[in-house]
């Protein structure tokens, strides 16, 4: 696995959905890529609170960067990096 090449995919799918999430007062952030093909992400401003944040995260965050990444097996929101 390139991480290299895939952390730079996963920044491109990132940039697919933040026009989205910045719309709505909130940020994401790629905090890491595991050897187990899992993006770790950090999200920022509204998307903390919103009581909907992991549904967006797995429903629009997740199924972007699997489409643009497809050896990304999950995603999961991280508190700090």
């Amino acid at each position: 696995m390139k991480i290299k090449n895939i952390k730079e995919r996963v920044e491109n799918a990132l940039e697919e959905i933040r026009p989205f999430l910045v719309s709505d007062g909130g940020d994401i952030t790629l905090i890491s890529i595991d050897n187990n093909k899992v993006a770790k992400v950090k999200l920022h401003g509204n998307c903390i609170s919103c009581t909907v944040n992991q549904m967006t995260l797995k429903s629009g965050v997740e199924m972007t960067i699997k489409k643009y990444v497809p050896e990304i097996e999950k995603v999961v929101s991280v508190e700090e990096d």
